[in-house]
């Protein structure tokens, strides 16, 4: 990001992805809770080829932002319905859910600059150290099953999605 244009480019992008993000936590309505989840792939989408990576943006377009999103909304559609209305969720629910994301994401802090990422190595040890990390470590980091390897979390994800989906169809079908 060397010249005037792309930082502007950059705000221009960041900003409304700030926006749409926010609003896709917080908006009431699952529909356009999803328009905006799809609005914030897309943003990061352009981001990818800014910095150049033309192949992951157009992966984030059309797995993303495409794929899975066709699902999200087919998955809403069939286990809600979009007109019926949606009860407040009481106040002492919602402190407990601010206290649940605000202790996830100490957590989540926490793992990412302490828990070992590469050979054993922290993020913090990599960043004090200036050891230069390449895109090749990082993808064998996240492919590989071996110790430190990330393969086997990522599949027990999509074994997990896979079975939400499932199960909104089997409730849909119920009803």
């Amino acid at each position: 990001m060397d010249s005037v244009g792309n930082i502007v480019l950059y705000f221009c992008v960041a900003i409304p992805l700030l926006i749409f993000s926010i609003k896709a936590v917080t908006s009431k309505k699952i529909l356009r809770s999803a328009t905006y989840l799809l609005f914030v792939l897309l943003g990061t989408a352009i981001f990818y080829f800014q910095m150049g990576y033309q192949f992951l943006g157009a992966v984030q377009i059309a797995v993303y932002a495409g794929g899975i999103m066709v699902l999200f909304v087919f998955a809403i559609l069939l286990t809600n319905k979009p007109n019926e209305k949606d009860t407040e969720t009481k106040s002492h629910r919602k402190l407990w859910g601010f206290l649940v994301s605000i202790s996830s994401l100490v957590l989540l802090v926490f793992a990412l600059f302490y828990m070992p990422l590469l050979h054993g190595a922290s993020l913090m040890e990599c960043l004090s150290a200036s050891n230069t990390i390449t895109m090749h470590e990082i993808g064998e980091a996240f492919t590989g099953g071996g110790k430190f390897q990330y393969l086997l979390p990522f599949e027990a994800i999509s074994v997990l999605l896979l079975a939400c989906i499932i199960g909104g169809v089997t409730i849909a079908r119920k009803e």
